[in-house]
């Protein structure tokens, strides 16, 4: 039996008496004393779990198994977790919290401009991972059930993490960074509404330590990325508050 079918026959385990709640989660993990760790804690919590040792594995199991959520390791053999994770970024939006020991990994990570959507660090608190991950989910699954959101030419499929423009009876994609998609999502349910930048940085990545000002550099991506394809008037500043989407019209 394949790992990757061996893996399809595991992952319905959960302790007796405690409540499963459906989600999936791929641990991806080399050190199997670290990976059992965490899996305890998520099957307590009514999670499904599945393992990976190294990063190809992991790819493997994530295109089969389809996971709701990804725990992964940067220093994983193989692949590492960077290039893992640039590989399930060019195909999904699937939450990945990414796991480090490294000071260097997290200079890398603290903007979570990579496409992750958290990252804890080592040591840690199997408690505090577990609380994580309910925190992605919770922010993801609310996410999705809005479906499409339009304002103005811009349009927002919340379920597949898509932009478009209108453009002449045209859908032009727009390519963002998982963080300026949270951003402009965020924003466009209130689009005339001024938000202050800790109000952004709050809604948008609750999980990292980002300083307030990365705001600006998320905002001023947009706004270069739209009028780069002529889109102008969009994310003003508020003297005093912030950004809005839009002034009113």
């Amino acid at each position: 039996m394949s790992d990757v079918l061996a893996a399809q026959c595991e992952i319905d385990e959960w302790p007796q008496g405690v409540k499963m709640n459906n989600n999936l989660v791929l641990i991806v993990e080399d050190e199997p004393a670290i990976a059992k760790i965490i899996e305890g804690y998520l099957l307590r919590e009514g999670f499904r779990t599945v393992q990976a040792a190294d990063g190809e594995t992991a790819l493997q199991h994530h295109a089969l198994l389809k996971p709701d959520i990804v725990l992964l390791d940067v220093r994983i053999p193989r692949i590492d977790g960077f290039g893992v994770l640039a590989r399930l970024r060019q195909t999904s939006s699937t939450p990945v919290i990414m796991v480090t020991a490294l000071a260097d990994d997290i200079d890398r990570l603290s903007g979570l401009h990579l496409g992750a959507d958290d990252y804890v660090v080592k040591p840690f608190n199997p408690q505090e991972v577990v609380a994580r991950v309910k925190a992605v989910l919770r922010r993801v699954l609310g996410e999705r059930q809005d479906a499409i959101r339009r304002f103005r030419t811009i349009e927002v499929d919340f379920g597949s993490y898509a932009v478009f423009i209108n453009r002449g009876g045209q859908r032009v994609p727009l390519s963002l960074t998982l963080s300026e998609f949270r951003i402009l999502a965020h924003m466009i349910r209130h689009p005339t509404q001024a938000f202050g930048r800790a109000d952004i940085l709050d809604a948008c990545l609750p999980e990292s330590d980002a300083l307030v000002r990365t705001v600006d550099t998320h905002i001023s991506n947009l706004r270069r990325k739209l009028e780069e394809i002529g889109e102008t008037g969009f994310f003003p500043a508020v003297r005093g508050v912030g950004y809005r989407l839009s002034d009113p019209q």
